[in-house]
């Protein structure tokens, strides 16, 4: 919205030169159209809420990126990459980037998020996507599932999106270690400021629960 101002007023100064009422009248309601879009784009921008039920807007951000790591607390492949990218949130907090576990289901409540949290200690960096906008700004289909975004004016760009290594092969087949550190080659990357390599393969997990679809 910083930006729209100038430019409507250009508009309207442009028109409204004519000095033809019809077209003034034109220029104004051209400019209250306009307003209109960018507040309700503004409002829509993905965000989620925190354990408290306070907005989390990530497009606010001015960290260098910010890496999202969908979880559930009854996915197990989800729960066995929690040491995982705790490792990685305390080798990059120190550079910038900011890191938050996502939370997409429906089920998952703060109550449930918290007792999770107590059985696998992550991060304090939490957040319940109530209305699944993370999701869908990532097109984030499974928990575990790591994206990155790059903050810039007010957008977020995805450069990131997949798994966190090749540690599992397919269902019931785990390697005893990861060969390829996938996320933590993107995050470097990105730090250093080189084109971003992509994951070899399609994340293994629990899929998202989509909105209106609760256990019984």
């Amino acid at each position: 919205m910083d930006g729209v101002g100038p430019i409507i007023a250009r508009v309207i100064s442009l028109i409204a030169g004519r000095s033809h009422a019809p077209w003034y009248f034109a220029a104004q309601s051209f400019a209250v159209l306009l307003v209109l879009h960018c507040s309700v784009f503004a409002a829509t921008a993905p965000h989620g809420v925190d354990l408290d039920g306070h907005p989390v807007m990530l497009d606010k951000s001015t960290a260098p990126a910010i890496v999202l790591f969908f979880t559930a607390p009854d996915c197990p492949i989800a729960n066995r990459y929690e040491p995982e990218m705790l490792r990685l949130e305390q080798e990059f907090g120190a550079s910038g980037i900011e890191f938050w576990w996502v939370y997409p289901n429906p089920d998952d409540t703060a109550a449930v998020i918290r007792r999770h949290q107590a059985q696998f200690p992550g991060s304090t960096h939490v957040i319940r996507d109530t209305e699944q906008s993370l999701v869908h700004a990532a097109h984030a289909t499974v928990t575990p599932e790591a994206v990155i975004f790059i903050p810039h004016d007010g957008a977020l760009r995805e450069v990131y999106r997949g798994r966190v290594d090749d540690r599992y092969i397919a269902f019931g087949q785990e390697r005893p270690k990861a060969m390829r550190h996938e996320l933590e080659n993107a995050i470097a990357a990105v730090l250093a400021k080189h084109s971003v390599p992509q994951p070899g393969g399609p994340p293994l997990g629990c899929s998202i629960v989509p909105l209106g679809i609760r256990s019984q």
